[in-house]
């Protein structure tokens, strides 16, 4: 093409800009590189900090932000599944053996391993701001110092925590359990103390893949752990009949091999960039890692530790034993479901830190609504589901017709809680990639146990509605309050001022204190 072609075509391009674009402060015209930038804009969108072009077309730059999204999700999805399914298959095996097996290892695994969990996965969310933070702003050497750092504070909590299992059996006495559920729930606890040990290697290690788009990693040792777990299973209850002290050692098996499987990726050349070794730099800034760790642990573990107290509360009932197995078969329903809101809240969180560290504000408000939007339609279908087929779920752990016909009456509001599920643990993920974990933590305090428990105790024993009271109160007084404000939070955010304070945060971890 001439050099006058080029030159008349670029003038054509000029008019409509020069005829709506206002002169600099000096009256000035704009330039023509300013010009043939703001067209480019114009045409197709602002780049963001790693170099991927936002299409103006809305379809578009939907279907781009999905590919980044589920490229975290999808694989989350199938590793959580894995993993929650081989505390849902702990209990199965349970409960084909007795309905006080059952009973007791819904309360061991529930309240002790339940307890334990919501506060070790807390505390390791925290790798999910620093390390999505810190790849995004391509700090690439930071992401081990920080994972070997939430090892050593994980650990740390791990010693601290060895009472709640060593005494499991007299706390849940002192909590109102029957003598005999408490005692057999006790000494499944003490079984599974290797997996007590195995949260403190595993969550961060979980999160340091996922954070530098290596999630597909976690599913296949996830997939890999399941199937040892079920070989395990069967042959400990099945075949040699160990009863439920071998449902609580397979518990270990299976948590152990997502650790080894893990470690031996990241050690042998799988994180190049990302895993050095470990460093003495390790040991430096644990406070200020520690205070991040604890106020994401606090966060979490509330939110919980909160449908776990409704199982607490239901052994407390007359007739528990039925109550409770209803209840514990539907946390699992729910808990199993959960885990695709959870990969979304993963999801979230690396794609909303991964854009603020790098810088764009506008990309980390984009990826939230993709986020919150997907999640919603995935949820209405569960939802759906679980209402067609409601007076069938408890086939999976329980042949008993009282069981049966308990958890049918509670299907509705299981149903309603996994719709509300689907945007509240999303809408956590935006908050810890954003390191909002302290205003969150208050949030669910106070909506949670200020809130909604007092409201399902006054429903549940003031106007005698049992179960059903008490979960009801649970789920409109506490989930959906916090759902809204931080729907409200969300919304009302100033994205260009997030990402400038996080790259001032990234700096300062960086420089490790």
């Amino acid at each position: 093409m001439s050099s006058d072609t080029s030159s008349k075509k670029l003038e054509n391009q000029k008019v409509p800009l020069l005829e709506s674009y206002n002169h600099s402060d000096n009256g000035a015209p704009p330039s023509t590189k300013q010009l043939l930038q703001d067209r480019y804009i114009t045409n197709y969108g602002d780049r963001n900090g790693d170099g991927f072009v936002e299409h103006t077309t809305l379809v578009k730059r939907v279907w781009a932000e999905s590919n980044k999204l589920w490229h975290v999700v999808g694989p989350s999805i199938i590793s959580r599944v894995a993993s929650y399914s081989l505390l849902i298959a702990t209990q199965a095996f349970a409960g084909h053996l007795g309905d006080l097996e059952l009973a007791a290892m819904s309360i061991s695994c529930n309240i002790v391993v339940g307890f334990d969990f919501g506060l070790m996965l807390g505390m390791a969310s925290a790798l999910e701001t620093l390390c999505g933070q810190a790849y995004g702003a391509k700090k690439y050497h930071m992401l081990g110092i920080y994972m070997q750092r939430s090892w050593i504070v994980l650990f740390i909590c791990c010693i601290l925590l060895l009472p709640l299992y060593i005494f499991a059996s007299p706390l849940m006495k002192l909590l109102g359990q029957a003598d005999d559920v408490a005692e057999l729930a006790g000494t499944a606890a003490l079984w599974m103390l290797p997996v007590h040990f195995s949260f403190a290697f595993q969550f961060p290690l979980q999160r340091f893949l996922q954070c530098q788009l290596k999630a597909g990693v976690v599913a296949c040792v996830s997939v890999i752990a399941l199937v040892v777990h079920l070989t395990v299973a069967w042959l400990l209850v099945s075949v040699l009949k160990f009863g439920i002290i071998g449902v609580a050692i397979t518990q270990n098996c299976g948590w152990w091999v997502l650790v080894l499987g893990m470690y031996g990726y990241t050690a042998f050349g799988g994180c190049p960039l990302t895993w050095n070794g470990l460093s003495i730099e390790a040991f430096s800034g644990l406070w200020e890692f520690f205070k991040l760790s604890a106020a994401s642990g606090v966060m979490l573990c509330l939110e919980n530790w909160y449908y776990k107290i409704l199982i607490l509360l239901t052994g407390n009932m007359k007739n528990a034993q039925i109550a409770l197995d209803a209840v514990s078969i539907c946390m699992n329903i729910n808990g199993w479901e959960m885990m695709i809101p959870l990969a979304f809240f993963v999801g979230a969180g690396v794609r909303v830190a991964n854009e603020l560290g790098a810088g764009n504000g506008r990309g980390a408000k984009f990826a939230t609504t993709v986020a919150v939007m997907t999640s919603i339609i995935i949820g209405i279908f569960f939802w759906i589901l679980v209402l067609m087929f409601h007076d069938r779920l408890a086939f999976i752990f329980s042949t008993s017709q009282l069981v049966v016909g308990e958890v049918n009456k509670l299907s509705v509001l299981l149903a309603f809680s996994i719709l509300l599920n689907s945007v509240q643990p999303v809408l956590s993920g935006v908050a810890v990639g954003s390191g909002w974990q302290s205003t969150v933590a208050y949030i669910n305090l106070g909506c949670y146990y200020l809130l909604g428990l007092p409201l399902g105790f006054l429903m549940g024993w003031k106007f005698n509605q049992g179960v059903m009271g008490i979960w009801a109160g649970m789920i409109f007084g506490g989930t959906a309050v916090q759902t809204v404000i931080l729907t409200i939070i969300t919304i009302r955010s100033d994205w260009d001022k997030e990402a400038q304070r996080v790259s001032m945060h990234v700096q300062k971890w960086a420089e490790g204190f």
